[in-house]
């Protein structure tokens, strides 16, 4: 089968490659236009697009797709990018973290001609879960199990029928950055599966979604990366967990702005009630317990100004002998 594949992320590049190693041939890469990142602020291409490079595969960068747009050069590259899917020959279309939104003329696109129609591979159970960060609130929301969809696309927001759907258990200490390993590898082994049986004529089930239980992972913002001392531990934790790597949770001493990484509860339900929320009260090896609203949290890895990730413990011996009570605080 001939495959239009369209990602940006790591996420989308591990599934694209799991594609081309199952030996399906992508005959066309989509991916979102390079980006200006880093210190120096220069033009970066996305995973999908290096992978594409190195594979030989042909790439389409539009800035929208949809031929409505309003602004005429972005209607001009979604209409150049139409005809060019209109010329290709493929059987199938594999989605995966495109950041674009696909209009109906894609997917009527994708489904004329005997084709297969849009899939889209989605981290989470849907419908838990819908929209742009299903990894990161699962894990600010707590909860023990996350997975895979592979979704049959229609307009709507992750609302298509399911075809593949694969559950994941959520460690205790789970944060994004493992999450969305485990949860790639095995978008790619679904979405291989689901080609196989798409190849070999398998009868595909597709089973709508339910319609209680219906969530939506909001976009994170880097507004929501600073640390409320006055939420319980539990919430302060799944936060820090959930925000790792992106946008990295963050509070001040001293006036420097620290960014914490990892954490765990030592003592659930318990609160010092000689301490205020974001004072540190002690160490441990390699952590440092930290009072909130209500229970204590031990942070296990954090980040100076400037330092590199290390632990919280290590992270904070300077202070420690500078300052007999250290206050972490909102900016």
């Amino acid at each position: 089968m001939k495959i239009v594949f369209a990602g940006t992320p790591e996420f989308a590049a591990q599934a694209m490659r799991a594609i081309n190693q199952a030996g399906y041939e992508i005959v066309l890469a989509l991916t979102q236009p390079d980006r200006r990142a880093g210190r120096g602020m220069h033009f970066q291409v996305s995973p999908v697009k290096a992978l594409a490079q190195e594979k030989n595969i042909s790439i389409l960068q539009p800035e929208t797709l949809k031929q409505t747009h309003a602004d005429l050069q972005k209607r001009s590259t979604a209409q150049e990018a139409y005809r060019s899917l209109s010329r290709i020959d493929f059987d199938a279309m594999i989605v995966v973290a495109y950041g674009l939104i696909l209009p109906q003329d894609i997917l009527d696109l994708a489904s004329k001609n005997g084709r297969h129609g849009c899939f889209n591979i989605h981290a989470s159970l849907l419908p838990r879960w819908r929209g742009a960060a299903p990894i990161q609130r699962a894990i600010e929301s707590g909860d023990d199990i996350t997975g895979v969809s592979i979704m049959q696309m229609d307009a709507g927001l992750d609302t298509g029928d399911t075809v593949l759907v694969k559950d994941l258990k959520i460690a205790p200490q789970e944060t994004s950055k493992s999450l969305h390993k485990r949860l790639a590898a095995l978008g790619a082994e679904l979405v291989v599966q689901a080609l196989n049986d798409l190849d070999q004529g398998v009868p595909m089930i597709r089973t709508p979604q339910a319609i209680e239980g219906i969530t939506y992972a909001e976009k994170i913002l880097k507004n929501e990366a600073e640390i409320d001392w006055q939420l319980s531990a539990i919430e302060i934790d799944r936060r820090i967990r959930a925000f790792n790597p992106f946008p990295g949770s963050t509070s001040s001493l001293n006036g420097d702005l620290f960014k914490f990484w990892n954490s765990c509860l030592p003592n659930k339900g318990r609160t010092d009630q000689s301490s205020s929320p974001g004072q540190v009260l002690g160490f441990s090896e390699d952590g440092v317990y930290v009072q909130c609203g209500e229970g204590i949290i031990e942070i296990l890895e954090m980040q100076k100004p400037g330092g590199k990730n290390t632990s919280a413990s290590a992270c904070l011996q300077a202070y420690r002998a500078q300052e007999k009570i250290m206050q972490f605080k909102k900016d």
